[in-house]
């Protein structure tokens, strides 16, 4: 039992129940058992009942784990040729970017068959992709030879091409394969519902002052807006590329708004361009504040009633766009009263360089933390998400909150386990605009303690015959599962979580 070598993060520790941790899963334990000792055509036979079972699954295999009810055994799998000399997972926080040797297959000898098993906790979501090294020629000898051609074979990763799930991807034209485990948290609202009532998606290019420049810009009216003239209430949503360009983020609020969970409400989304783009508007950048609550509000209220109160507007962001809404709060209150930040790339100060691997380090208080300290409280609601595998970001995150909570700010913290990606955050909006604006004109004046991820019960494992390979690949050890959470679902309009 090894644990898979994960990006150095500094800060806090990733929970020993929440890391993971390479082991063989009771399926190609079994296969292993099985081929050994067999001749060609045996071996061959085999395999290909294995993949049979496979394209019947579907991949990645989640498997129990004999005495770990709150773990799973999931199995990554590539079917090789002849060809194939070396086979790479790349998923968000299970594997490092910078030592990628640690995340390479193992080929089932004599088959076609290429694996990798972890053991993950079973509310796990996350994304991964996969490429095979074709190279005819080796790397150069010694290990920063094979770590140098695997950093450079990762930008030909690609989805699992028998994978049941994909999320679309930043900057790149391939899409991510996704897996989540049973106990990982719904996501009711992801995805067309066809007899749901539509609204309507517009792309504008919106004039905007320097820095900033003209804009493309999202809007989201809903189902019926046209024959109201009650102001709506409004979300500015950082990434509008992604999210409507790509995530179909309508869908999901045509859901939320055809289930009463969310009120009718518009959405602006600028959208974040390309990289340099980004890195230069996103996080505590005054001109990017200042585009939605002087320019774009306006240019949409011209459109459509919306609101001015703060108390039923909200800015969304995740990572540098985390940042950028909670420094919209901070700037402009009067026009920003709710916050959704999952998580916030709260290492961001200004003059960092953008990060070319890990994240900057942080010492001591955040940046963002300490203006929030010295400025006097707002009447503003934040809700804040972190990955439990973010390392220093989880420290940066709880040091924000214990900001924001004595200084009297609304304020609500949870985790959650899984990638910094948007196999993750596809349900996150969802579950905090509910949180925010959900059953209600104004935010309920209460404050959330901070908040455990949950391991849920599981199914008890499959029989695995006494003494095989098998039986020794799955008994890993046992701990406790962590506590669960208060709630398993995203509270519906009248179920805010909190605790005064």
């Amino acid at each position: 039992m090894t644990t898979l070598p994960t990006a150095r993060r500094r800060g806090a520790a990733v929970p020993d129940d929440v890391r993971p941790v390479r082991v063989t899963g009771p399926r190609v334990a079994r296969l292993l058992d099985e081929v050994e000792g067999a001749d060609a055509p045996r071996r061959t036979a085999l395999a290909d009942a294995f993949w049979n079972e496979v394209e019947e699954r579907g991949t990645p295999p989640v498997e129990a784990l004999d005495g770990r009810p709150g773990h799973r055994a999931v199995t990554f799998l590539w079917r090789g040729h002849r060809a194939t000399r070396r086979v790479l997972l790349s998923a968000h926080h299970l594997t490092d970017r910078g030592r990628p040797a640690g995340s390479l297959l193992e080929r089932v000898p004599g088959t076609d068959v290429w694996h990798l098993g972890l053991r993950l906790r079973a509310d796990h979501r996350g994304s991964y992709r996969l490429v095979a090294d074709l190279s005819p020629k080796e790397p150069v000898p010694g290990p920063d030879g094979l770590q140098q051609r695997l950093r450079s074979l990762t930008a030909h990763a690609a989805a699992d091409p028998r994978g049941r799930l994909s999320v679309p991807t930043r900057w790149r034209p391939a899409d991510s394969s996704v897996f989540a485990l049973p106990g990982a948290p719904p996501q009711p609202w992801a995805g067309r519902r066809g007899h749901v009532p539509a609204g309507h998606v517009e792309r504008h290019r919106v004039a905007g002052a320097a820095p900033i420049g003209d804009r493309d810009v999202w809007v989201y009216l809903p189902p019926g807006s046209g024959r109201t003239d009650v102001p709506l209430p409004v979300a500015v949503v950082c990434d509008g590329d992604m999210w409507f360009g790509r995530m179909g983020f309508g869908d999901t609020l045509d859901a939320l708004i055809a289930d009463g969970a969310l009120p009718p409400l518009v959405v602006v989304a600028p959208d974040a361009v390309d990289r340099c783009t980004r890195w230069r508007d996103l996080g505590g950048r005054e001109p990017f504040v200042a585009f939605p609550a002087d320019e774009l509000l306006p240019w949409a209220a011209g459109r459509r009633p919306l609101t001015t109160d703060p108390r039923r507007t909200v800015v969304v962001g995740q990572s540098l766009g985390g940042v950028t809404a909670l420094y919209a709060a901070l700037l402009r209150p009067e026009r920003f009263g709710n916050v959704l930040a999952q998580p916030a790339s709260l290492w961001w100060r200004p003059g960092v360089p953008a990060p070319a691997g890990a994240e900057p380090a942080v010492y001591g208080t955040p940046w963002l933390a300490g203006r929030y300290a010295c400025a006097p409280a707002r009447p503003v609601t934040v809700h804040l998400d972190v990955d439990l595998h973010e390392g220093a970001m989880v420290d940066h995150h709880r040091a924000l909150y214990e900001v924001l909570r004595p200084a009297g700010h609304r304020v609500t913290y949870d985790t959650y386990n899984g990638g910094h990606d948007y196999a993750c955050w596809h349900g996150a909006p969802a579950a905090g605009l509910i949180r925010l604006l959900g059953g209600s004109t104004t935010p309920t004046d209460t404050h959330t303690a901070l908040a455990t991820s949950a391991t849920p019960a599981a199914p008890t494992a499959p029989a695995v015959p006494a003494g095989s390979r098998a039986a020794g690949a799955a008994r890993v050890g046992a701990t406790a599962p962590r506590k669960r959470r208060a709630a398993q679902t995203p509270p519906g309009p009248h179920q805010r979580r909190g605790t005064p």
